[in-house]
C-alpha cells in the first residue's frame, strides 16, 4: 500500500462523513507528517500490508493515477498486472484479489512449490 497525499483534507475540500469518523487531517507539508498521519489511518482502519508513503511531491500517485485512490497489483516482473477504477466507485476487490492469486502461484511455481 502506498499512502499518497490527503484525499479530504481539513484546509481543502472536506466531507462530511470523514468529520464523523474523526478522520480529518490538514494536507501534509512534510514527509514525516504524512507518515504520521499515514500511521494513525493504518491503525484506525486495521491495516496490516507494508505501507509505504509517497514523496510530498507526489510523484507516486500521479505516475500511477492513484489520487482519490486505486487498486493496482504488480508482478513479480515488475510488471503491472491488475489495474483497477478509480476508487472508491471503480474498485473491483475480487478482481484485483484474483490477479494478486495469480502473481502468487507465479513466485511459488518459481520456487518450485
Amino acid at each position: 500500500m502506498v499512502y499518497i497525499r490527503e484525499a479530504h483534507p481539513s484546509d481543502g475540500w472536506q466531507v462530511g462523513s470523514n468529520q464523523r469518523q474523526g478522520v480529518v487531517f490538514k494536507q501534509p507539508k512534510t514527509l514525516d507528517a504524512r507518515g504520521d498521519i499515514a500511521k494513525k489511518m493504518c491503525s484506525k482502519l486495521e491495516i496490516s500490508l507494508p505501507c509505504l508513503l509517497d514523496g510530498i511531491d507526489n510523484k507516486v500517485g500521479k505516475a500511477y493515477a492513484a489520487w482519490p485512490d486505486r487498486l493496482y497489483v504488480v508482478g513479480i516482473d515488475g510488471k503491472i498486472s491488475f489495474k483497477g477504477g478509480r476508487g472508491p466507485f471503480g474498485f473491483k476487490p475480487k478482481q484485483a484479489a484474483e490477479a494478486l492469486a495469480k502473481q502468487v502461484k507465479k513466485i511459488n511455481q518459481s520456487k518450485g512449490e
